[in-house]
């Protein structure tokens, strides 16, 4: 039986977030989204879950992304903290890299996204 994943989804913009929702459920059903429009609301949202796996986009007003990744990464060490942005500066990919989370360019698709979530399976 497949246990049940939580994926949190945070990028300022809602189209993002329900293409992000669709091809999450696509591949996996059973696993509950949640989403949030800030880095801030993110931050809040993982004192009540236990997410697998968290996209964060970059720009976003407020908290940018690369700073509430360091607070996810702090609050959920266990998750799978994936960059989702147009933002494909060496400089973002190597803070990326120097904070343990993945990689993720947009546009994003169905195929990247599945491909993220098969590690997880």
């Amino acid at each position: 039986m497949n246990e049940t994943k939580t994926v949190l989804v945070i990028d300022d913009s809602r189209v993002s977030r329900l293409m992000a929702r669709q091809f999450i459920l696509s591949r996996q059903p059973g696993w509950q989204v949640e989403e949030a429009g800030t880095g801030e609301e993110g931050i809040e949202k993982v004192k009540t879950l236990s997410p697998v796996l968290i996209l964060i986009d970059v720009n976003m007003p407020g908290m940018g992304g690369l700073a509430a990744a360091e607070h996810l990464r702090a609050a959920c060490p266990s998750a799978h903290i994936s960059l989702c942005t147009a933002n494909v500066q060496n400089a973002t990919r190597n803070r990326a890299n120097e904070l343990g989370i993945g990689f993720l360019e947009k546009p994003i698709t169905e195929a990247r996204i599945h491909a993220l979530i098969g590690a997880l399976e």
